[in-house]
């Protein structure tokens, strides 16, 4: 007796389930962690860490409080409107440009990556580049970051949108230092405040989803000489770093930190070496507005003006 033949059941695609987890869509790619873990500076603890960077809380820092105008109150900052999202130190043959515009960025291929795999689409992105010259060329690189877009009436929109005059008169710098020789504290200020676009040559870079500014150290014999002096002893400094944009109204107060960082005695030889790229277009760079140097630099206690 023949067994019975069975008919062929249609053929079905298989459906993606625990049991077939090679069939499930890709997660979406963590840009923003893979940012963090790549950078030539590790991520570490707060108080115990060395050799890299961590998120300081906002309120180590006083800014400008609600009543500033009348009474010259400041206050604790609160949250930062940009995450800390990762820190590069760098070393190349010549001047560091416009990083995030570069093909082999790292935090920016991350987000690029994200994208195109269809996250992260409303992600901003902000970078400070410190440029220290010397017989070899370094920059500090600072990112920060948001899931979505600025808002449109928020200062911090206004700043990446404003032209160059409203930039330079606002871009502040916060200084705090943790721990150093006293060396240091009396150079850079243990609390110190410095409108960065008045002081020194700034370049701003602003694509689709970034904005970058680009900070010439060199641009002020003072300000390089005091930064040198600093980087003589960094393995025993630690320092927060605040970017603001300064309120100059009473609609615009209080003020609110863009991000922060703490440095937390960084060795020189931790720098990566990145090669030089072409030279930017002219139109892309200013030079510094005369009448103000870094020597403007005020101890944070008795600043009135910052």
């Amino acid at each position: 007796m023949c067994p019975t033949k069975q008919k062929p059941r249609p053929s079905r695609e298989e459906k993606p389930s625990p049991q077939n987890p090679s069939l499930s869509p890709p997660p979406p790619i963590d840009w923003k962690h893979e940012a963090r873990l790549a950078g030539s500076l590790d991520e570490v603890d707060l108080h115990t860490g060395v050799n890299g960077w961590a998120p300081p809380p906002g309120d180590l820092f006083s800014l400008r409080a609600k009543n500033y105008f009348s009474k010259k109150q400041k206050s604790p900052s609160g949250d930062w409107l940009l995450k800390p999202l990762a820190v590069d130190w760098l070393r190349s043959s010549a001047r560091l440009d416009n990083l995030l515009s570069r093909p082999d960025n790292r935090v920016a291929t991350a987000l690029r990556r994200a994208q195109a795999s269809g996250s992260a689409r409303k992600a901003f992105m902000f970078a400070v580049n410190l440029q220290i010259p010397g017989r070899e060329h370094h920059s500090a690189v600072f990112y920060f970051a948001s899931d979505d877009p600025l808002h449109p009436d928020s200062l911090l929109y206004k700043f990446v949108h404003g032209d160059e005059a409203f930039r330079n008169s606002r871009f502040k710098i916060v200084n705090r230092i943790v721990k150093g020789p006293w060396i240091v504290k009396a150079a850079v200020g243990n609390h110190s405040a410095c409108l960065l676009g008045k002081a020194l040559c700034c370049r701003y870079l602003k694509g689709d989803n970034y904005f970058e500014i680009d900070v010439d150290i060199g641009s002020s014999a003072l300000a390089n000489a005091i930064l040198h002096l600093a980087l003589g002893y960094v393995t025993s400094v630690t320092v927060d770093m605040g970017f603001v944009v300064e309120a100059q109204s009473e609609e615009e107060l209080p003020e609110k930190l863009v991000g922060a960082v703490r440095i937390a005695q960084m060795e020189m030889g931790s720098a990566v070496w990145v090669e030089p790229m072409g030279p930017e277009p002219a139109s892309r760079a200013h030079g510094p507005v005369k009448g103000r140097s870094f020597g403007r630099v005020k101890h944070h206690a008795r600043d009135e003006e910052v």
